[in-house]
Parts: structure tokens; C-alpha cells; sequence
């Protein structure tokens, strides 16, 4: 209502909602809650009736003929989980909010029915995100409405268990121990998170052998042709570049839309996901570093440099608060640390490093004004394709040169350059010298959005950037 009114946007809104929770014990909140009913003032509570949860689930599942909105096919995510159907292993899926995990869900579950034959009845899902089921509180509650749904519809054989958001539900763990090795009552489970930290070292010590993890990404270009049936090239990558991968954001008409949806994800990530489940006491400050990592991304620096930029603004930062802060942007998917390597030694180097954003939408939409040009769009986008095929990427260091990218692969390992354009013999020299100096016989390109290709330099290959996937 306050929104409608233009009173306040939604992330002060839900700042305000997360702060009273915070400083409001549940005895308290309760207390009040209860005058107010007596008082036939309002009535509020999370006690649904059985008949309503089980709405819910009709709402939600596929039984009775319902069908899901699928969005865009991600066959990359769905043909590589698919791989792994048929057994007992937990199938977790990682990566920033409001990057697709939940269609990806949806898809797997719809695959079930149309391609292996599931019938829908085995078939259960459960959004933790949405209203309908927020009665589930933990996993008592969670293991309660599962045994609801099996006295309802009395599955026969394997149950296929998806549960979207799942971090969302406390205790959630013991559940998915407990039913990834049920023998009797045997299920399969899928479920998807918005935290890096997910699978603590707790569920990781229980489920030891016992689990795959599939990080989703945002739309990758070959996606993004896909959904806007363009062919390959300049123009149509530079357009990826300058939008960004959040699938919503192809279904909004505006621009102003568009950015008011990445302010949105921004802020819910920021709050929801970070605010909410850490000891953060400066929102703003947290805020702040997320703007400082938007516009120094590809950049190399150390934590020592933020610390020195806020001084300069005269805010006081420890080190320690500042480290803490970046690191709960990184849990939460918003940007990845990428790490510097010795190419000579063969080690991690400490000190400075670079951050790379998770979508290109955050700067795009959220700061232009700042200073950032396409070739730094490039190696964001450059390097969250090399995430998204499964490499492992640091950021290397040869002699005095650096190499953008040392990426490794089981036995492979690949070295890259990103760059707008090769323009000049002087963009050329210094674009290729890097490589040209590493002495090892692994595979040497400079990636870079010219029309033309150009010739191999004493091993050093041209790629054009919308045809990088084809070397990966």
C-alpha cells in the first residue's frame, strides 16, 4: 500500500520489515498480535488450515492436469542435471537470486512427466519464496506437510522432491539427510539455494558423497540469441553486453522498468540474503562496496585500497569490516573474487586481486555514469562464460604482465586476453605481449570484438568474443 501511495520504494520497505524483526523477540511480536486479534482489529498468523496448505500444494504441483510456465529451455543446466536423474544423489542448485534456478526446477520436474513417464502425483514442489508457504517454519513443518502430501495422494514407488529456496527453511538439513537415504519410502531430491555458504561444512560432512552442486549463472550470450533469435556476431553481442543475462528482465517493456527490476534484485539480495542472516550494522556501507566492486570490476586491487578510498571520503572502515562485507557479497552471488596466480611458480600470489560481477545488468542499469568502458564489459562477460563451462579462473601474473585470465580445466589449461578492440599496432603490442612471454606450450588467445580475424601471432590465437564458446 505504502509502495501504491509512492510513499516508499519497496527496499525501504523491506529494510524497515527486516529491522523490526530484528529488534523484536517472536515472544513480543506475539504478544501484540494477540491484543490486536482479541480486538477483532485484525487477524494475522502463520496457523493455516490444513485445507489451505493443500491449495497450496494443488496451486504449485503439477496434478490435475496443471502445467508450468517454463521460460526460456537452458538445456546447458537441464541436459547436465539430467545426466545425474535416476539415482540418489541430492541435486543442488546454487547461484544469485532471480538468475533462473526456479525455472530450472520447474523444467526438470515438467521433463519427468513428459520424457521419462513420472507420474505427476510422484512429483511434489515447493517454493519456500512464495506467501502461500511460509507456514514452514523449519523442518518439522516441512517433514510434516510431506507426510500430509503422501496421505493425499499416496504416491506409488519414487517420490522426486523439489524444494525451491530451501536455505529459507531452518533445519532444513536434517530433512534433506534424512530422505536422500530413505530406503523404504524412497525419494530423489532437487533444491536450490541462494548462498554459497549452503552446504556448510555440516551438510557437507553429512552428505559426503552424496551430492552434486550445479552453480546457475544468468543468461549467457549463446541464451541470450537464443531467446532473442538473433545470429551470432558484433552487434548482437555488443547488445548482450550492454543489457545483461537476469531473465526477468526480457519481459519488462521499458527501460525505466528495467532498471527498477535491478534495483529491486539489488536491494532484495543485499537485504534479504545478507542483512537479514548477517551481523551487518552499516547497511549503507554494505551498499557502498557493492558500488565500489560495480565500478572497479576488472580492476586489480586489495582490501587495503577500499579501506584507503572510504578514508578519503572520511568514513572510518576497519579492515576487518570492509573483508567481512566483501565477503558476504560474494556469498550471496552479486560478484566473485578472482585471485592472482604466479604462471611461473604455479601459485596463488596474495594481495591484490580483481572482482567480477555476477550479471552486467548491475552496471548498466544501476551506475552508467561512471567511467567503464565496453572492453571492460568484455572481460566481466569473458570471464563469467569461463564460470559458466566450469573452469577454475585466476587472474595471472607473469614477470611484470599481466594475463586476464589462467583458466584450468582438469588437464587444460588456457590463457587469455580481453580487449575491445585491436585498433592500433600499439593495442596489438600490448595485448599480445603477455602471452607472447609465457614460455609453457599451453593455449594462448586474445579475445576481442574486432569484425576481422586475425592471423595467429607465434602461437598466440585470435578469437572473436561471440565465437568464444567454440574454443572452451
Amino acid at each position: 500500500i505504502l509502495h501504491t501511495a509512492g510513499l516508499y520504494s519497496f527496499s525501504l520497505i523491506q529494510f524497515e520489515i527486516d529491522t523490526f524483526f530484528r529488534l523484536y523477540s517472536k515472544k513480543e511480536i506475539n504478544s501484540v498480535f494477540f491484543r490486536l486479534y482479541s480486538k477483532k482489529t485484525i487477524f494475522v498468523g502463520k496457523d493455516s488450515s490444513m485445507d489451505d496448505k493443500w491449495k497450496a500444494l494443488e496451486k504449485y504441483n503439477l496434478w490435475g492436469g496443471n502445467t508450468y510456465q517454463l521460460g526460456l529451455e537452458r538445456k546447458s543446466y537441464t541436459d547436465k542435471i539430467g545426466n545425474f536423474v535416476g539415482n540418489n544423489l541430492v541435486k543442488v542448485l546454487i547461484g544469485q537470486r532471480r538468475s533462473g534456478k526456479s525455472y530450472i526446477l520447474r523444467q526438470i520436474a515438467s521433463s519427468l512427466v513428459s520424457e521419462r513417464g513420472v507420474n505427476p502425483a510422484n512429483i511434489l514442489y515447493i517454493n519456500k519464496e512464495y506467501l502461500e508457504f511460509d507456514f514452514i517454519d523449519d523442518y518439522k513443518a516441512l517433514e510434516s506437510l510431506y507426510r500430509f502430501y503422501r496421505e493425499k495422494l499416496k504416491p506409488q514407488g519414487k517420490v522426486y522432491l523439489f524444494f525451491d529456496e530451501i536455505q529459507n527453511v531452518d533445519g532444513w538439513e536434517r530433512f534433506v539427510n534424512s530422505h536422500s537415504q530413505d530406503f523404504v519410502e524412497e525419494s530423489e531430491l532437487f533444491i536450490s539455494g541462494s548462498n554459497s555458504k549452503m552446504l556448510s561444512s555440516e551438510l557437507a560432512t553429512l552428505l559426503s558423497g552424496r551430492y552434486v552442486e550445479f552453480h546457475i549463472f544468468p543468461y549467457s550470450y549463446a541464451e541470450y540469441l537464443q531467446l532473442m533469435q538473433q545470429p551470432a556476431g558484433r552487434a548482437s553481442y555488443l547488445a548482450y553486453l550492454q543489457k545483461g543475462g537476469l531473465p526477468e528482465l526480457y519481459n519488462l517493456p521499458t527501460v525505466e522498468s528495467e532498471k527498477q527490476y535491478v534495483a529491486s534484485v539489488k536491494d532484495t539480495i543485499l537485504l534479504r540474503d545478507i542483512v537479514k542472516r548477517k551481523p551487518v550494522r552499516d547497511v549503507r556501507l554494505l551498499d557502498d562496496i557493492f558500488i565500489y566492486l560495480v565500478n572497479n570490476a576488472s580492476n586489480l586491487f586489495s582490501v587495503q585500497h577500499i579501506v584507503n578510498f572510504f578514508k578519503s571520503k572520511n568514513r572510518k572502515v576497519s579492515y576487518d569490516t570492509l573483508s567481512n562485507y566483501l565477503g558476504y557479497i560474494e556469498e550471496a552471488f552479486l560478484a566473485y573474487k578472482t585471485e592472482r596466480y604466479n604462471i611461473k611458480g604455479k601459485d596463488v600470489v596474495a594481495g591484490n586481486c580483481k572482482y567480477y560481477l555476477n550479471d552486467l545488468s548491475f552496471k548498466n542499469f544501476l551506475y552508467p555514469g561512471f567511467a567503464y568502458g565496453v572492453g571492460y564489459l568484455l572481460e566481466n562477460a569473458v570471464y563469467l562464460e569461463l564460470r559458466r563451462l566450469g573452469y577454475i579462473v585466476y587472474t595471472g601474473s607473469f614477470r611484470d604482465k599481466e594475463v586476464d585470465f589462467v583458466a584450468m580445466k582438469d588437464d587444460r589449461v588456457i590463457y587469455l586476453q580481453a580487449t575491445y578492440m585491436l585498433e592500433t599496432a600499439q593495442t596489438m603490442e600490448r595485448e599480445y605481449a603477455p602471452l607472447l612471454t609465457i614460455g609453457d606450450n599451453y593455449e594462448k588467445y586474445v579475445v576481442s570484438m574486432d569484425e576481422v580475424q586475425f592471423p595467429s601471432n607465434e602461437g598466440v590465437r585470435h578469437i572473436q568474443a561471440w565465437n568464444l564458446k567454440e574454443i572452451l
